[in-house]
Order: structure tokens, then sequence, then C-alpha cells
């Protein structure tokens, strides 16, 4: 676009990616239980989420509460990005820790959204809503690593957040 370009006599102003010149962030997923999650796997989740915001990544979750509040928590605290990909219809129904809540009115199926807004995913723990979050992962050839998840083959197994952030962003390498 050239300086002084303008439409209908108004000056366009071009809007430029915070990122522009450099690398692209990467996106990475955190999912898990929406409740009842234990405290340990809560700072796990937690501190995913910050790793992830530390080294430029966007945090993409289903933007409610558990794993979901806890990682994008840890994303904010560190000066992160969130992305939250909503079940419902309101975008107020996102975690006070959501940078941007799409609001999809998708229930559950929701979940093939955040698999396809984001590069790797990181499960930790989980109930059933994870395991098709992972599966979606595994069959679009998205890398996915677990904290105290679901043992299944194509998913790498971290023993912690650290570990599993570097599983994760060394799956899908710079962009």
């Amino acid at each position: 676009m050239q300086a002084g370009a303008s439409v209908s006599g108004r000056p366009i102003r071009a809007i430029m990616h915070p990122m522009a010149g450099s690398a692209q962030p990467r996106y990475v997923a955190v999912v898990g239980a929406g409740a009842e999650v234990c405290a340990r796997l809560l700072a796990d989740a937690e501190s995913v989420g910050a790793e992830l915001a530390r080294r430029g990544a966007v945090v993409v979750t289903g933007g409610l509460g558990g794993v979901m509040e806890a990682a994008c928590r840890g994303a904010r605290s560190a000066g992160g990005v969130t992305l939250g990909i909503l079940p419902g219809d309101d975008r107020r129904a996102a975690n006070g820790w959501v940078s941007v809540a799409v609001a999809t009115g998708m229930g559950e199926l929701r979940n093939g959204l955040v698999v396809r807004a984001c590069d790797a995913v990181i499960a930790v723990a989980g109930e059933y809503g994870t395991l098709s979050e992972i599966a979606l992962a595994l069959k679009a050839g998205k890398p996915v690593v677990g904290v105290a998840t679901w043992k299944i083959p194509g998913v790498r197994s971290a023993p912690d957040a650290i570990a599993a952030v570097d599983l994760a962003l060394g799956a899908i390498g710079p962009h």
C-alpha cells in the first residue's frame, strides 16, 4: 500500500500485526477438564500457559474454567495472548483471562475449531471432551503432548509443564 492512499477521499490506515517483519507466533492449544481439576493439575496448566507466553506462543483454549482458565491465567500473567473458542453464544462466558473470545454457539463441536486454530496441542489431564480434541488433533496430523492425560498412540507424554512446552514447540518448529 502506498503512503497517502485513500478510498472515497479518506486515508487508508494499514493494520500491522504486532509481529510484522518477524516470525509469526505459534498457536498452541491447552486442553483439559473444565471442572473438578485437582490443584496440582491446575498448577501444571498455569505453568504451561506461562511458559508458552514467555516463548511467544498464543495460547488457544476452549475459554471456560478448569485447565482452560489456569492456562489462560498463566499466559496472561506472563504477558501473553490467549484465544478462547467458546461453546456457547455469549462471549461474556469466557474466563477473565481470555484476551480474545470467540462465541461459536456450537457446543462441544467447537473442539474441532480449537484444534484447527492451533499448531500443536498440550493436553493436561482431561475427560471425554479432551479425548475428542486429542483425536481430532492426531487425525489432523498436529503434534499432541500430554501431561497426566490419556495414554494413546501418537500422544507424547511429558512429565511436567516445561517438558510439555519443549516437546510441543519443538514438534512444530519456528514459524
